[in-house]
């Protein structure tokens, strides 16, 4: 029993892993395409002479891509968030895993301890009968 709970616990670890992992991976897209509007809102410009409308068309453009990154960054610290509560998770299944494991080492103890006692008595007992047999 002791040893499914420990197989439970590893299983566990390692889908709360996959998800930190994917979260993280989701982060990266998000800082990727941060950078990108970011270069964009950077490099957009208008033709020298433009009219006046061209340059109140490149504000609000600017201020489109502003605002989306505002809400890629939301979104990337949300999932930052989820990645802290995954790794918090993640200890306390190691935690636990942990001691299931150390469970396990104890039982197996014991069980070497009375098969060696059992041992023993079976040898006393060939002996005694040796002994009177003689």
């Amino acid at each position: 029993m002791i040893k499914k709970l420990l197989n439970l616990k590893k299983m566990q670890t390692d889908q709360k892993i996959l998800e930190r992992v994917k979260l993280q991976n989701r982060i990266e897209e998000l800082e990727a395409e941060i950078m990108l509007t970011r270069n964009q809102v950077l490099t957009t410009t208008v033709n020298k002479y433009g009219a006046i409308s061209d340059f109140a068309i490149l504000q609000m453009h600017k201020n489109t891509m502003n605002a989306h990154i505002g809400k890629l960054t939301v979104i990337k610290n949300r999932l930052v968030q989820k990645v802290d509560k995954a790794n918090d998770e993640i200890k306390e299944l190691l935690k636990e895993g942990e001691q299931f494991g150390y469970l396990v080492q104890e039982q197996k103890k014991i069980e070497l301890k009375e098969l060696l006692k059992r041992e023993e008595e079976a040898t006393t007992e060939y002996m005694q009968s040796k002994y009177f047999a003689s």
